[in-house]
């Protein structure tokens, strides 16, 4: 790793901290830096849930590094595998991911919190998109924001750049929870450990099953999964976990879950 990105395996939880200081922007190289480590956890049977945190206090990060493109670094770059970040486009991440919030996050920034499946923040936080004011679009957060807050909240965002605090994102279901700032890692390590203790293979069909069927039908979505064509869904009923499940609580004790 560069000395832009730290990571740590905590037994089955993987630590990433985006540490380029002054404001942990993200550069092409920091971006496929990143996408290589998701694509890592992706692949690695031994992580179960992974955590994606800044270094310093006042920023998760700023996003896209403007300086970087003042330079040259434009719009055509190869932002490597996972798109922007290495979070935006890897559509195929099929394990949990929990942003930790310990500064603001900002555009692009913002943008690499929403792709992850839970956010905490420390009660300081502020989220934002500035993309409105350089004159470029935050398309992360174009295509993700109004789907998960009433529409013109999301568009007050993306038309104005207006900053919203912690808790107000919290209260628009944006952040699940809001802790002080010095009980922010131990919160997320709590919530990681958790998630990793549980079944694998359930976590990547639940994943899949949201991201597939979010333009479909309740009816269409009951066809979909029944039809085998949710090849997650398939592999968590014919596995060994399966089996695990009721066959551990039926004999009084906790689960063992071996992701296959």
């Amino acid at each position: 790793m560069t000395q832009s990105v730290h990571t740590t395996r905590n037994g089955r939880v993987l630590e990433v901290v985006l540490d380029r200081p002054k404001a942990n922007a993200i550069d092409n190289a920091t971006s496929r830096e990143l996408g290589e480590i998701f694509c890592a956890y992706r692949d690695d049977p031994e992580l179960r849930c992974a955590i994606i945190t800044g270094g310093g206090e006042r920023f998760f990060s700023a996003g896209w590094d403007l300086k970087a493109a003042a330079d040259g670094a434009g719009f055509d770059e190869d932002y490597g595998p996972g798109g922007f970040a290495g979070l935006t486009e890897l559509h195929d991440l099929n394990k949990p991911v929990i942003a930790a919030l310990n500064g603001m996050a900002v555009g692009g920034g913002f943008e690499l919190a929403l792709c992850c499946d839970m956010i905490v923040a420390a009660e300081h936080v502020e989220v934002f998109l500035a993309e409105i004011h350089v004159g470029i679009i935050a398309d992360a957060a174009t295509y993700r924001l109004p789907r998960r807050i009433p529409y013109h909240i999301a568009m007050e965002m993306l038309l104005t750049g207006r900053r919203m605090s912690a808790e107000e994102a919290h209260g628009w279901g944006i952040v699940n929870e809001v802790v002080p700032a010095d009980k922010l890692m131990e919160r997320t390590r709590e919530i990681a450990e958790a998630i990793a203790s549980g079944p694998p293979l359930v976590h990547a069909a639940i994943k899949d099953i949201v991201r597939q069927t979010a333009n479909m039908t309740i009816p269409e979505c009951y066809a979909w999964t029944k039809s085998g064509a949710c090849e997650t869904y398939t592999t968590l009923l014919k596995s060994e976990d399966a089996e695990e499940g009721p066959k551990s609580f039926a004999e009084g004790r906790d689960p063992v879950w071996k992701g296959r």
